[in-house]
């Protein structure tokens, strides 16, 4: 009987996992306050359209990747799982892929310097059909100043 409902409520969950994902960003007025004379921290959030921009966090941000997927006849476009090339200035405090090709991440700004957050799109043929052996980057650089 256990084993039954654990793999009714295995499916359900999976699904939820990107809701999940960008619920436990959460939005910028969740934070703790700040002490007296410090600055409050930022989220900037990026989306598709930002492809091939420059940002530029401080110290102490949060930069936020949502990433939406599309649907065509017979294929879903999905996104691969946001990532930073520089750990040492964004490092990702939570991220992964949604049932719907999206994919999601939060990147906290630790340290001073350039990184690229890169993902990249490709498709997936619904059962009996073919996709093009194409696939799409997604980068934007992040320059800690």
């Amino acid at each position: 009987m256990r084993i039954e409902t654990a793999r009714r409520l295995a499916v359900p969950l999976a699904w939820s996992l990107g809701a999940a994902l960008v619920a436990a960003a959460g939005p910028a007025a969740a934070r703790p306050h700040l002490a007296p004379g410090h600055a409050a921290a930022k989220r900037v959030v990026l989306t598709n359209a930002d492809d091939g921009r420059t940002v530029t966090p401080a110290v102490g941000d949060d930069v936020e990747v949502r990433l939406t997927g599309t649907r065509s006849p017979g294929a879903t476009y999905t996104w691969s799982a946001p990532r930073s090339g520089g750990a040492d200035t964004l490092r990702r405090t939570a991220g992964g892929v949604t049932p719907d090709g999206g994919a999601v991440a939060v990147f906290h700004v630790v340290g001073r310097g350039v990184a690229t957050l890169t993902s990249e799109r490709s498709c997936r043929p619904d059962p009996g059909r073919v996709c093009p052996l194409v696939v799409v980057p997604w980068k934007v650089t992040a320059e800690v100043r």
